[in-house]
């Protein structure tokens, strides 16, 4: 259960951090790089909570 739950906090985390960025008054190269790092890093972030890494 633990798991689950941690799985769906950093999913929301990373949708959260996403809709902030697209907010955010920068260029939109900026703005994909940005939306690229923080999507590696969550699923960097996923798979490690699912003993991947």
């Amino acid at each position: 259960m633990s798991l689950l739950i941690s799985l769906l906090i950093t999913f929301l985390v990373v949708i959260l951090v996403l809709y902030l960025i697209n907010m955010l008054p920068i260029d939109a190269r900026a703005k994909q790089i940005a939306r690229i790092v923080v999507i590696i890093i969550g699923v960097v972030s996923l798979l490690r909570y699912l003993a991947v890494f």
